[in-house]
């Protein structure tokens, strides 16, 4: 019998317009990342988290590699924050955590 976690998903409409039209990326696409099943690193976000805890999630959804900025609030919910593509220097550091971690 496999467990399956209820996560919910919310974001503000109006930065995910702004972010698509920036980044070339959607929250609905972006929390993929979530839903997968595939490895993903995580990371507390200590620069960005003064009024809330933050973090960043870099893996891998259809169209490649990205870095979400996300914050949890009660009840399993995940707010996302922002998603892009990940740039060189984040690629090379998940594809070095996936090595390490997932062998």
């Amino acid at each position: 019998m496999a467990y399956i976690a209820l996560v919910w998903f919310d974001w503000d409409p109006a930065k995910d317009d702004a972010n698509h039209r920036k980044h070339g990326l959607g929250f609905d696409e972006a929390k993929e990342l979530f839903l997968s099943g595939k490895p993903y690193l995580e990371a507390f976000d200590e620069g960005h988290s003064g009024t809330e805890d933050r973090f960043q999630a870099i893996g891998e959804i259809h169209r490649g590699i990205i870095v979400v900025v996300w914050t949890e609030r009660s009840g399993d919910v995940i707010r996302i924050i922002s998603a892009r593509f990940a740039t060189k220097h984040e690629i090379e550091r998940f594809r070095s955590y996936l090595e390490h971690h997932h062998e």
